[in-house]
């Protein structure tokens, strides 16, 4: 009796963690408008503990096709992604938007590499993969352990966007947009145009501070164009789905804190390294992640403005 009641036991745990193995193989997502979904990352570093599920990821579901907007931060993530999207539909995948070359947007590329899926990007993204790929792929694999990196492969867009393009998903439209160097070289926003939900990537952080890897100048000027896309909530590309344009206004201020800052501490001839080490003081304690960004945001910040 005792044997069996032990046997019995046994094959109750067994079955408990090959549910929890199966939960485990999709990633959350919510749907935060009719037929719009999102996974929230953590606001937190790449790492193996996190498999790189650190940015924000968009799924929109027409009545035809299938758009995903980003992948994540390594294959496994993207492969618990596709069978979250598999759970909730059975239609194709027929785009997949990277919405700029950051490795915790797209290392998630190869699990939805498909016959025809278009991956579409920036008409600069396949320069700037490959000028980085190979870097990015060295570095976190230092970073992240060859297990997350060994499936990742840089995956570049077939379709280009230069201006505006539209797709269509089947009774509803996305138009994809191409935007100049800001935030990186070759970022683009997709606004989901049936409920007005924008995906704007990293030209929008909330809580996350914001990462300069383009040109703080240009990205100050490009957000009124921004803020008047006509949008009532924004998935930005890190931090809490927002209303818009609203959710501009502490980035706005934490990159015009950071210019003006720079730009004086060029002017009065300090140095770089005394420049950058108090910049945007008064944004501390507003971020998650000052202390990981904030100096290197500063030090791009002040390259720009020697030359200016």
């Amino acid at each position: 009796m005792t044997s069996r009641f032990a046997m019995h036991a046994a094959l109750i745990m067994l079955a408990m963690l090959a549910s929890a193995r199966a939960q485990q193989q999709t990633l959350a997502i919510s749907e935060i408008a009719p037929g719009v979904f999102m996974h929230q990352g953590r606001i937190a570093l790449m790492s193996s503990d996190n498999d790189g599920a650190i940015a924000n990821i968009g799924v929109v579901i027409g009545d035809r096709a299938v758009a995903v907007i980003d992948t994540g931060g390594s294959v496994r993530e993207g492969r618990q992604l596709l069978a979250s999207i598999r759970a909730h539909t059975d239609k194709p995948i027929r785009y997949v938007i990277n919405t700029h070359g950051h490795p915790d947007h797209m290392f998630g590329n190869a699990a939805f590499v498909a016959d025809g899926t278009e991956f579409v990007g920036h008409m600069r993204l396949p320069q700037a993969l490959a000028v980085r790929g190979q870097y990015y792929l060295d570095a976190f694999r230092r970073s992240m352990g060859d297990a997350l990196i060994d499936d990742v492969r840089i995956v570049p867009p077939t379709r280009l966007v230069d201006g505006e393009l539209v797709l269509d998903l089947g009774g509803r439209t996305l138009i994809v947009k191409a935007w100049p160097t800001a935030h990186s070289d070759s970022d683009v926003t997709v606004f989901d145009t049936a409920t007005k939900t924008l995906f704007a990537g990293d030209l929008v952080f909330l809580r996350h501070i914001p990462v300069l890897d383009g040109s703080i100048q240009a990205w100050l000027k490009l957000l009124d164009d921004l803020a008047a896309l006509p949008a009532e909530r924004v998935v930005p590309g890190h931090g809490p789905v927002s209303d818009w344009p609203q959710a501009l206004a502490a980035e706005r201020r934490y990159l015009e804190t950071l210019a003006s800052g720079i730009r004086k501490d060029v002017i009065d001839g300090k140095p770089i390294a005394e420049a950058t080490k108090h910049a945007a003081e008064a944004e501390r304690g507003k971020w998650e992640l000052f202390d990981d960004y904030n100096v290197r945001n500063a030090t791009a910040a002040y390259s720009q403005f020697e030359w200016e």
